[in-house]
């Protein structure tokens, strides 16, 4: 495998940065010695003694010089296209930087297995798996959408989804990896159309998306999910975030229930913003533990208690 290949080429990398270079004018004896200790350094290497360590190695140069262009093709396209030359006549310039070896051989693998893959046959393989497999995920679509007027900012917004309409029917997209056919690529819709109707998009573009799915607003029993289920959920955020400053914060089940059942009568009650205004729910349940924190510390323990305390609060914000 190419990771494994790419490990092992960066461990005789390290290696020679420890051991040192040896010269072939020394003695066999003083090449054998200098076998052993390399190997002797390889065990503790592997065993994570030398994490700590600090070596010298080539990387790139952070420090890329700049240049304006003035051209008449969009700006992003521009971008796309000129890093894409400079790359190719001006490769990065390698310094010699110190750095620790658990640091060290990050960077190395990174740039072993980099230089043992072959990048036009990913680069073509990724464009293919794109056109016959990808997925384009259009949101807030109801924000094209507007009155039929001939004058205002509606004509921007028909202008808009008629821009949109090539790419959902199928065309060639010029990309910084080469064209990209859009013609069995899935596109897929979204949008509030809270003030709009889909039937007032342009009919061309209502024809793209035949399949419509009506969703359901979240209930509580959604919210508590939400709030514990995903890797990078708001309580394992606020709790990461509260314990830099010495608070030991913790939710309970059926505090996380009185959480998700505030979050869905605001909803009800007031305007129906989804998931987001759990945001709003922890921001404010939590203010005087955030800025209290500092000082006091200690352990928090949000309860069905402590929420319903603040509830009445929140719900007056």
């Amino acid at each position: 495998m190419v990771r494994d290949r790419a490990r092992a080429a960066a461990e005789e990398r390290l290696l020679d940065a420890l051991a040192g270079p040896v010269s072939y004018a020394s003695s066999e004896e003083d090449r054998a010695a200098h076998a052993r200790r390399r190997e002797g350094l390889r065990g503790r290497l592997r065993a994570g003694e030398l994490d700590a360590e600090r070596v010298r190695v080539s990387v790139e140069d952070g420090n890329v010089g700049s240049m304006e262009v003035f051209s008449a093709m969009g700006v992003e396209q521009m971008g796309v296209d000129m890093e894409t030359f400079l790359n190719r006549v001006a490769p990065p310039r390698l310094v010699e930087r110190s750095l620790a070896v658990a640091r060290a051989r990050d960077i190395l693998e990174s740039k072993e297995a980099e230089a043992l893959l072959d990048k036009e046959v990913i680069l073509r393989e990724a464009v293919r798996r794109v056109e016959e497999s990808g997925i384009v995920f259009i949101d807030e679509l109801d924000k094209v959408v507007g009155a039929s007027t001939a004058t205002g900012p509606d004509v921007s917004r028909g202008g808009v989804q008629r821009d949109l309409l090539p790419l959902v029917e199928g065309c060639t997209v010029q990309t910084r990896h080469g064209p990209v056919r859009t013609d069995h690529i899935l596109f897929i819709a979204a949008g509030a159309f809270s003030q709009s109707r889909p039937e007032d998009l342009i009919p061309e573009l209502q024809g793209r998306f035949p399949l419509r799915v009506d969703l359901t607003p979240l209930d509580a029993e959604d919210f508590a999910r939400i709030l514990k289920e995903p890797e990078h959920a708001l309580t394992k955020q606020y709790k990461a975030l509260l314990g830099t400053d010495g608070v030991d914060l913790d939710f309970t089940d059926d505090g996380i229930e009185e959480i998700a059942a505030l979050a869905q009568r605001l909803n009800t009650d007031k305007a129906d913003i989804g998931a987001r205004r759990l945001h709003m729910v922890l921001e404010r349940l939590l203010e005087p533990v955030s800025f209290g924190a500092p000082e006091e510390g200690g352990k928090v323990l949000v309860d069905a208690p402590f929420v319903l305390k603040r509830a009445s609060a929140i719900s007056r914000a």
